[in-house]
């Protein structure tokens, strides 16, 4: 097994890289990629046990750029460039975090904008930053600019005209004054999920997972040159959507990007891709451990006629 340096929080990772991809100048970019309540947990610092969190307690004494157990909400930028050299940056899910990602690695990296907003889902972890959109948004005071297209399901666009009725309102009541607010062009995905749809260029297909036996949540397949996988929120695989994914289905892919508060490593095991990262970690996963285990791991299942190549993302 090769020697990599595992990815960090705002890690950068090449189309060009270790997963067999040709390079065509694209990117993902990890924004986050702690739990819903992000990394460090708050009680454990305003009520710290004895011994304390040592994963926690690490977010007083080192700055977050150098800490990789400091994780925002999980949150992938794709910078695409498309093979006639257009740069588009695509964002899946907005989270509560979303606001300190932006300070922290749109600057570092030099994204200028987001061209589109893809969502899994409509929980808080995925959505609570859709009213940040307007600080990357031109100013205008009549909210006169092109808007972000947004793609997600019916379900959430109820859901979000709830919880943000004046993001989703397009035209005012009589008397009602103009406010600046973002501005989003909201596309809904069709209900047959095994259909594609196209944000700024790229295509994506749907990969309907449970997030709980009650809910239905999505991850997304994309790529052209790398085909990659993105599933943040997951408790069971459906067949058809792993079907989709799996060495022994569809096809095998060059990277799988998974939550690992599912039952990953038999999930990695069964859907056999050439490499995959892992997101969505609690304080009670620490980076250092946790990749030394994994590449344990790694080497102990190499007789799979795959050398797994994966790490924990922070």
């Amino acid at each position: 097994m090769e020697n990599q340096n595992p990815l960090q929080n705002g890690a950068l990772e090449s189309a060009a890289g270790n997963g067999g991809c040709s390079g065509d100048g694209s990117a993902l970019i990890f924004l986050g990629t702690g739990c819903s309540s992000a990394v460090p947990n708050a009680m454990c610092l305003i009520q710290p046990s004895d011994p304390p969190c040592q994963v926690c307690s690490q977010s007083l004494s080192i700055p977050p750029d150098r800490n990789p157990n400091y994780r925002c909400n999980t949150s992938l930028l794709i910078d695409y460039c498309s093979s006639d050299g257009i740069r588009n940056y695509i964002i899946i899910d907005v989270g509560k975090t979303f606001r300190e990602q932006v300070l922290r690695w749109f600057t570092f990296h030099k994204i200028p904008r987001v061209d589109s907003i893809v969502l899994t889902h409509e929980h808080a972890d995925a959505i609570l930053g859709l009213d940040d959109i307007r600080a990357i948004q031109p100013h205008s005071p009549t909210n006169d600019i092109d808007p972000t297209a947004i793609y997600l399901t019916r379900h959430s666009m109820d859901s979000i005209a709830t919880k943000f009725p004046y993001l989703v309102q397009k035209k005012l009541r009589e008397g009602q004054e103009v406010r600046r607010v973002a501005q989003l062009d909201w596309k809904i995905i069709e209900e047959h999920y095994d259909k594609p749809f196209v944000a700024s260029g790229l295509k994506f297909f749907p990969l309907p997972v449970m997030h709980g036996e009650d809910y239905l949540c999505l991850g997304y397949l994309f790529g052209e040159k790398c085909k990659v996988a993105y599933i943040s929120d997951v408790s069971r695989f459906p067949s058809n959507t792993e079907y989709v994914i799996s060495k022994n289905g569809a096809g095998q892919l060059d990277l799988l990007i998974l939550d690992c508060l599912y039952k990953t490593l038999e999930a990695i095991k069964r859907i056999c891709p050439k490499r995959a990262l892992l997101i969505g970690m609690t304080h009670e996963f620490d980076h250092h451990k946790d990749n030394e285990f994994l590449m344990e791991w790694s080497e102990r299942y190499s007789g799979f006629q795959l050398l797994y190549k994966f790490y924990v993302v922070y």
